[in-house]
């Protein structure tokens, strides 16, 4: 068996693996392509050491939280890719796509019955833990789920970090010895597997393979008990699409985006979020472009551990800005979730935080508003309707004037704790990104989570730091912003 960083490997059961079965099984929940994917390569691993074929499924429900055309959409247009990817590859793509609710309640204990090891994904955030130690606790076939979140495994934290500065300062202590165990570009490129033509007959008649649906994606959307009220929207799913994104802004924004990213008018920001949240491209692949990009190796980087966000790794400032949100602050995410089960809950919030905000949840609010009265973006603000409305067109909203958005839902509702059941609900719903750790910690950076406390103390917020659009609209530039999203 080829060498595996052991960090990325947590086993489901104690289940034994059966040689003499018919296939290794890859049950893809998160990481969706076919490059640069530890749990690919694991898998891949593991059919070669049997000689078995290897069986990739792929698959979609109808009933999880907030599915709708704009997340269905962006999901099958990456299978569409994978389609293509994996249609000369030496093993079985199989698209499942639930076309009612509950009808994919099975498939996976059936296929683990038929298969020598089973091998998923370790993604800790939404449903997907619960889902994964619900199947593999019952399973009678070893089951292991892999991680290929980011670039530091996210076993090796032994603690859950409270700021950026100190998770940095610790990804400055530990990276170094992981930058240079990266997956394979193309896990199955010049591996030679046993054939597997088709899925079992008893399996294509109750759960039919999905080829043919994907390619009509329109009418399928349309035939799926989903909510067809949140549309599909402009940017495309999959990793095509990703992989242009990437050169895109490596190419044209990636010099200025140390000066220009919070100022929505100059379109410098990367906008991977949504293919980085749902597996359509992997930080490992960006990493590696940009360090092409950057004549980068791993001589530059600093000896030293100082926390700093400027300086560590030895790029450009644009490479170095851009970094601390893809490792930083991405990973910061990673860390919470994978080590508190209540990472999306009120209680999960600093102590101070919890505090002050309880303290003053009784304050008066000049401005009340109702969820559905956010959600139709009818505020008094323009600048937060504006955002409000990207959210809906794009399924996005610029990186700086979603701390603002979220600021001002804390400040226009009753409670902070009814604040974020707004946050997370118009989050999840509407944005590409939604459910994701990065986008929890977002959310929760309004409420304090990794933040310091702020004096004096205001109304409503107490000592979490306060956000005004007044002061937005004088410090970042947005004529073309507004003119875009101002009116409905």
């Amino acid at each position: 068996m080829n060498p595996f960083p052991v960090e990325r490997i947590t086993p489901l059961n104690q289940a034994p693996i059966h040689p003499e079965a018919a296939f290794v099984l890859y049950w893809m929940i998160a990481f969706r392509r076919a490059q640069w994917n530890f749990s690919l390569q694991r898998a891949v691993d593991w059919a070669c050491e049997l000689g078995k074929p290897l069986m990739i499924l792929e698959a979609v429900s109808c009933d999880y939280p907030w599915a709708s055309e704009r997340l269905h959409s962006f999901i099958l247009e990456g299978m569409q890719d994978n389609g293509c990817d994996f249609e000369s590859a030496p093993a079985l793509y199989f698209p499942f796509v639930e076309e009612s609710r509950g009808q994919g309640k099975g498939l996976v204990r059936e296929l683990a019955a038929m298969a020598c090891i089973v091998i998923t994904d370790d993604c800790p955030s939404f449903f997907l833990p619960q889902m994964v130690r619900s199947v593999g606790k019952n399973l009678p076939t070893r089951m292991e789920a892999i991680d290929s979140n980011g670039l530091l495994p996210m076993a090796i934290a032994d603690r859950v970090f409270q700021t950026a500065y100190s998770f940095r300062r610790y990804l400055q202590q530990q990276l170094p010895r992981f930058l240079d165990q990266f997956p394979k570009e193309n896990p199955l490129s010049g591996v030679c597997l046993p054939g597997l033509r088709e899925i079992p007959k008893e399996i294509a008649m109750k759960w039919p393979m999905a080829d043919t649906l994907i390619t009509a994606l329109p009418d399928l959307l349309r035939s799926l008990p989903i909510d067809h009220t949140v549309k599909p929207v402009a940017a495309r799913g999959g990793s095509r699409a990703a992989r242009k994104r990437v050169a895109d802004f490596l190419h044209t924004s990636l010099h200025r985006y140390h000066i220009d990213r919070n100022h929505p008018d100059e379109n410098a920001t990367s906008k991977l979020s949504p293919y980085l949240h749902f597996g359509h491209i992997s930080v490992h692949e960006i990493f590696s472009e940009l360090r092409r990009v950057e004549r980068w190796s791993l001589e530059k980087l600093s000896a030293g551990a100082s926390g700093k966000r400027e300086g560590w790794w030895g790029m450009s400032p644009g490479g170095e800005a851009f970094l601390d949100q893809l490792v930083t602050w991405r990973e910061l995410g990673f860390n919470i979730c994978s080590k508190r089960d209540d990472y999306d809950r009120f209680d999960s919030l600093p102590g101070w935080a919890i505090e002050t905000l309880c303290a003053h949840e009784s304050d008066s609010r000049r401005y009340l508003y109702a969820p559905e009265d956010f959600e139709s973006a009818k505020t008094h603000d323009p600048l937060w309707n504006a955002a409000q409305r990207q959210l809906l067109s794009e399924g996005r909203i610029h990186n700086y004037l979603r701390m603002l958005w979220g600021k001002k839902i804390l400040e226009w509702t009753s409670s902070p704790r009814a604040a974020l059941e707004i946050m997370v609900e118009l989050n999840n719903k509407y944005a590409l990104d939604g459910r994701d750790p990065n986008s929890y910690t977002g959310i929760f950076w309004v409420l304090g989570r990794y933040d310091r406390p702020f004096g004096p103390q205001r109304a409503i917020f107490g000592t979490i730091r306060y956000m005004s659009s007044r002061s937005a609209v004088k410090k970042i530039r947005l004529t073309g912003y507004m003119r875009s999203f101002a009116r409905a």
